[in-house]
């Protein structure tokens, strides 16, 4: 029991214990903030109407209850009140209605890389921040990892155009607006790195995208959300995020490690097929 009282009084009184326990991550992109913020409004608005609710229900309770009142009262209902709770739901809604699509903006619409990221050249893919500068990063899913390839012409071509690429760890710069065309090569999977954003689902067939800027140089770490198979924990995503030069050194690091891996296998490829080592 001492050590029981031990462990609770140290997360009770140690705040990172309890962070983000109610509320959504934040703090990595603008988009994720919107998020955060939108969410902590509704959740206020919620719990005042809770609260309000519980209340009456405790008082009515309370100085009704049978001991004091053995026959009930009938009574037809009070037409002011009813009206009254009615036009002050249809006020919270719209109150939300309104902040929602003050707050969508944020989340949806991509905005300009800051002054100190990363030099980009305009593309009009989709979705674009206003002076259309971005990194685009292609997104492929599989079971049970994930693929990222640099550059404009990830779309299309990836292989024939030998673009750069990284598993599980995604390389970005900071303050640069990146934008994400997801795919999935086989089942459902969900693209989620909750201090940069929401959810995205990466579909069969289908391309999704979404986009954050990370604004301070960090380690983000996300998950798969959408279950995919047995091994489906294991579908990890995380982001590093760099300064720009930074950035730009791994980049050339690793386009120069893959084109000697490559050249590596083709030389193998060579010798086991003059060696007739890989069948027909």
């Amino acid at each position: 029991m001492p050590a029981l009282a031990v462990v609770a009084s140290s997360l009770l009184f140690v705040p990172d214990a309890f962070a983000n326990f109610i509320t959504p991550k934040a703090g990595g992109s603008p988009n994720a903030n919107s998020i955060h913020t939108l969410y902590v409004i509704v959740l206020i608005v919620a719990a005042i109407v809770f609260v309000a609710v519980e209340g009456a229900l405790i008082v009515a309770v309370f100085r009704f209850r049978a001991k004091k009142h053995p026959v009930a009262h009938q009574t037809h209902g009070n037409t002011k009140l009813e009206i009254g709770w009615t036009a002050g739901a249809a006020v919270i809604l719209l109150i939300l209605t309104v902040v929602t699509f003050i707050k969508l903006p944020g989340i949806v619409n991509a905005p300009n890389s800051d002054a100190d990221g990363l030099n980009l050249t305009a593309s009009v893919s989709e979705p674009s921040p206003p002076n259309g500068k971005k990194l685009d990063v292609c997104v492929q899913a599989r079971q049970y990892i994930w693929r990222y390839t640099y550059g404009t012409g990830c779309k299309n071509d990836t292989f024939v155009k030998k673009e750069p690429y990284s598993f599980t760890t995604m390389v970005v710069p900071v303050h640069t607006t990146v934008v994400l065309t997801i795919q999935s090569s086989d089942v459902i999977h969900s693209w989620w790195v909750p201090s940069l954003g929401g959810k995205v689902d990466a579909v069969p067939g289908y391309t999704t995208y979404t986009w954050f800027k990370a604004t301070h140089i960090g380690f983000y770490h996300g998950q798969c959300a959408q279950l995919c198979g047995t091994n489906h924990a294991a579908m990890v995503a995380y982001v590093r995020v760099v300064s720009p030069q930074k950035y730009e050194t791994w980049l050339g690091k690793q386009e120069s490690e893959i084109t000697a891996q490559s050249d590596q296998v083709q030389q193998l490829r060579k010798i086991l097929t003059s060696e007739n080592q890989l069948g027909n």
